[in-house]
């Protein structure tokens, strides 16, 4: 099975490895799976959400995730949804 990752994913995975990041922002199945592959850590922006989340950063973790979705285009699967807000 070929892989194939966009631009964007390649150049952050890229950068990731010259920099020797602690973690690596991806949210691509495609990407987060070469990129760990390559012995990077990997978090998405669910991940980042709800680490602002348990530090008191955002209020609502509900209100972002629907603006994501709404303005942003962004993308989540209904079960993932339901088990990150009852984190």
């Amino acid at each position: 099975m070929k892989q194939t990752l966009d631009r964007g994913e390649a150049e952050a995975i890229a950068l990731a490895i010259e920099l020797k990041a602690d973690w690596t922002l991806l949210d691509e199945r495609e990407g987060r799976k070469v990129a760990k592959s390559l012995g990077l850590k990997v978090t998405g922006v669910l991940g980042i959400l709800l680490r602002a989340k348990q530090l008191g950063e955002i209020e609502s973790l509900q209100l972002v995730i629907d603006d994501l979705i709404n303005k942003a285009g962004f993308r989540i699967a209904p079960e993932l949804l339901t088990q990150i807000l009852t984190q």
